[in-house]
Formats: C-alpha cells, sequence, structure tokens
C-alpha cells in the first residue's frame, strides 16, 4: 500500500469514528481551492465531503484553528458555512474534512440576503477585540491577545507586528516603519469605536460562493472579534461585491457616517498581509496609506 493509499485509509477510519459506523471513501478528485492548500472531492458511502490537505508548513495546528473558525460562524446561525467534521495529522501532512456545498446560480436577492446576513453576523459580539487564541490569516500567524479598545487591538495586533516583520525581511524601510508607528499613535482620533463584532476576517471575493438554492456560503475565515468596518474594507479592497450588498447591510446595521474615507485605515492590515505574502508589489500601496496620515 503506497503512501496515499494510506492516508485515504487513515481518513475512512476518522470517518468511522465520526460517524460511528464504516464509511468508506468510493473515489477521490482534485478540485481547486486556493494557492495554499490541495483540494480534494470525496465521495463516500455517506455523501459527498470537501477535503484540504497542507505540508503542515505553516503550524500543525493550521487546520484545527480554521475548523474552530468555521464552528464560531456557523454557530451565529445567520449565514451558511461548511461545517467542519474533523481534521487531523498523518505523517508530514495536515488535513480538514468539511461538508461539501455545491455550487449553483445566484438567487435574484442573493446580494441583499447576503448583505443582511453579514450584518447579523456583525451583531454577535463580547466585551473584548480579538480571540481566546491565536490562529492565521493566509500562511501568517496572526496574534489576537484582547484589547478593550479597537485602536489599541488594530495598532498592536495587527499593524505593529506586520510592519515590524516587513521591516526584518527588508520589505519596509525604517522611516516607513516609523509611519507605521506614528500612525497607530493616531487611530483612536481616525477610528470610531465601536463594540466588538464577530468577523469573518478575510471577506474577499474568492471566499464566498453561491451554492444550491441561491443563497451566498462564506468559507476560509481569520475569525476574531474586531470592528466591522474590516469586513467591509477587505469587502472592497479586490472588487467583486454588487453594492447592493452595502447597501442592504446598512439597512440593517446603520454604520458612521464617513466609513468609505476610512476604507483606506482598515485596508491597511489586508495590504501589509499581502505585502509579506507576495512582495513588492504591495509596498506601494502600504506606504500611500502610511505617508496620508503622516
Amino acid at each position: 500500500m503506497n503512501t496515499r493509499q494510506q492516508f485515504l485509509t487513515h481518513v475512512e477510519l476518522r470517518f468511522t469514528e465520526f460517524f460511528q459506523a464504516e464509511t468508506r471513501i468510493l473515489g477521490e478528485t482534485n478540485v481547486t481551492g486556493g494557492d495554499i492548500n490541495q483540494c480534494h472531492l470525496l465521495e463516500t458511502t455517506r455523501g459527498r465531503y470537501f477535503m484540504k490537505v497542507n505540508a503542515s508548513i505553516f503550524g500543525l495546528d493550521f487546520f484545527e484553528k480554521e475548523a474552530r473558525g468555521l464552528v464560531m460562524l456557523a454557530d451565529a446561525g445567520v449565514i451558511k458555512v461548511p461545517r467542519p467534521l474533523f481534521d487531523g495529522k498523518f505523517h508530514q501532512q495536515v488535513y480538514l474534512v468539511m461538508e461539501h456545498l455545491p455550487k449553483g446560480d445566484a438567487a435574484n436577492d442573493c446580494w441583499v440576503r447576503f448583505g443582511e446576513s453579514m450584518a447579523a453576523l456583525h451583531k454577535h459580539s463580547r466585551p473584548a477585540f480579538g480571540l481566546d487564541y491565536p490562529n492565521y490569516i493566509g500562511r501568517l500567524h496572526q496574534k489576537n491577545e484582547p484589547h478593550e479598545q479597537w485602536s489599541d487591538f488594530y495598532a498592536q495586533e495587527r499593524i505593529l507586528p506586520l510592519a515590524r516583520k516587513a521591516f526584518d525581511k527588508r520589505m519596509l524601510s525604517a522611516d516607513e516603519c516609523e509611519w507605521a508607528e506614528a500612525l497607530c499613535g493616531k487611530l483612536r482620533q481616525l477610528m470610531p469605536e465601536e463594540a466588538p463584532a464577530l468577523l469573518h476576517g478575510d471577506l474577499w471575493s474568492g471566499n464566498f460562493m453561491s451554492i444550491e438554492g441561491g443563497q451566498m456560503a462564506i468559507f476560509d475565515p481569520s475569525v476574531y472579534y474586531g470592528h466591522r468596518e474590516m469586513d467591509l474594507g477587505m469587502a472592497l479592497l479586490f472588487g467583486g461585491f454588487d453594492p447592493t450588498f452595502f447597501e442592504a447591510y446598512a439597512a440593517v446595521f446603520p454604520l458612521v457616517d464617513g466609513w468609505r474615507q476610512r476604507t483606506d485605515l482598515f485596508q491597511l492590515y489586508p495590504k501589509l498581509v499581502h505585502l509579506l505574502l507576495f512582495g513588492g508589489q504591495y509596498r506601494e500601496e502600504v506606504c500611500r496609506t502610511l505617508k496620508k496620515y503622516l
């Protein structure tokens, strides 16, 4: 039995443990699923399931943290996400098996329902910004130490750690790193304080899709409790969201005036993430935002 067959036998045993009844894998198909993981559609005696596999080079708990985030979003009960079944390790690989959500045609009102659902998600709150554990955004570790003030959380857990990492990698100069520190000193005046909101954390067009029944589902989260304009800023960063989404959102959960003018501040974190992940093409965008607030 080769290593691949051993792995599938291992996953079959995990299915059997999960369902507490014998479950066999009848077929496996490679599918697209981003640039980080290998993704597979599994045909089993209990239906279809989606599996993500990674060589564990980012962290042995990579999928454990993703599964916990998916459960948080699912438990909110306001928007569809793929429910995780189990995650685990096999040799040098980590994996996550979850519900398979078949693609479908978008309903006429899908953007309205999507905006309303995200507004409902963001109404889930708790006393402090952050999370009880660190997780990941893309391949990067994401800090989530709790803070009572959003400006403190955004500075200490988001902007400064990544700016310093970019400096260590020679992607930002010492002066540019100082610009980031200066901006963080002004955040309390630049960003309105709001109650912590349960965020998807990486809400771009590659992390949602229309499923059977016409509704939108979200996946690949980097959850934490943060300022809700983080999700909206990410949604605007790369496009792909219909304007109706934002209108429907605001109708359910009105935004503080000037939120679109603050978008560049909330997009600074994902731009720093992309600078570290993909290199210098994002340096100019990061520096443009930092200079704006000197």
